[in-house]
């Protein structure tokens, strides 16, 4: 899916909104998945949302949430806000 695809309801957000930095490329159109926090690579403990770098982590870190939406190989993370604001700009498909 194309983000010209996905990209023309008229109750989104902003296409100026701070938090859009041009993750059209790797996220439009992808699967996520809510779950808690996974190691996506070795010597991590947290990660951060792709939109608005929200930690996400493995274990309690001040201001962390512990689960968010992530990519089938754990390696992009979208917290829960960013994830109910952009998922219809984006198209995501979810479990």
């Amino acid at each position: 899916m194309t983000w010209d695809e996905v990209n023309g309801s008229e109750d989104m957000i902003e296409e100026d909104d701070w938090r859009l930095m041009g993750q059209e490329e790797d996220l439009c159109g992808v699967h996520l998945r809510l779950k808690p926090y996974l190691l996506g690579y070795p010597g991590y403990d947290h990660d951060h949302c792709e939109f608005c770098w929200q930690k996400i982590a493995a274990f309690d870190y001040p201001d962390a949430q512990r689960e968010g939406y992530a990519t089938d190989d754990n390696l992009r993370w979208v917290c829960q806000q960013c994830f109910e604001d952009f998922k219809e700009m984006f198209g995501w498909k979810v479990d």
